[in-house]
């Protein structure tokens, strides 16, 4: 784990980053599969994939705020 807020700052960066562009990946790939008419299945499988991307930023921004709090006390 980093102990230093510069590592703090920077494991931020990464999991807004992963926020933003999985957001942004979802977004297009289910307006990329409505237009090119994907089945149900591949729809499934981009959100099941985005799910992940979001599920990790969360597990990041959880052990960063839990970091801080063990620095602070």
């Amino acid at each position: 784990m980093n102990t230093d807020p510069e590592g703090n700052a920077q494991s931020g960066r990464v999991a807004a980053i992963a926020i933003a562009m999985t957001g942004a990946l979802w977004v297009g790939a289910n307006y990329a599969g409505a237009k090119l008419g994907w089945s149900n299945r591949t729809l499934a499988l981009v959100d099941l994939i985005a799910l992940a991307g979001f599920a990790w930023a969360l597990i990041a921004t959880w052990r960063i705020w839990r970091e801080r709090r063990n620095d602070e006390g």
